[in-house]
């Protein structure tokens, strides 16, 4: 009788962990990786970092993808007001959804983004 009870009791609880992880894994419901954590110096300033590209969203939301040219994807998604980020590679390819929606400095010099169009790309190199 003991055994048919520690049977149950462990049939509950991995249905309790399974429907925690699914419930986890439904958009909108887990925390994104820690990779997507802005720097803690930039989370301290809340404005460009003097880092190569420092993106931040002030707008409702605009689509940013960001790369080593022909390379490595650093970060491609949709971003929502108030979110930022900033690399410091050499070079990065960056196309952003709404530019009306982001501020951008490159090297610490705001980009004027107003006559830019969606899906605008850019270069951002860092200074010499």
């Amino acid at each position: 009788m003991l055994g048919i009870a520690a049977a149950i009791a462990l049939f509950v609880v991995l249905v309790g962990l399974g429907a925690f992880f699914l419930y986890n894994s439904l958009p909108g419901q887990a925390a994104g990786p820690a990779t997507d954590t802005p720097p803690a110096a930039a989370e301290e300033a809340g404005e460009a970092d003097g880092s190569v590209l420092y993106i931040k969203v002030v707008g409702q939301a605009s689509d940013v993808l960001v790369r080593v040219p022909g390379g490595e994807v650093l970060t491609d998604q949709s971003m929502t007001q108030g979110q930022y980020l900033s690399y410091d590679q050499a070079q990065l390819e960056v196309t952003l959804g709404d530019p009306e929606a982001v501020e951008v400095h490159v090297n610490g010099e705001l980009m004027d983004l107003s006559d830019a169009e969606e899906g605008y790309t850019f270069v951002a190199e860092a200074a010499s």
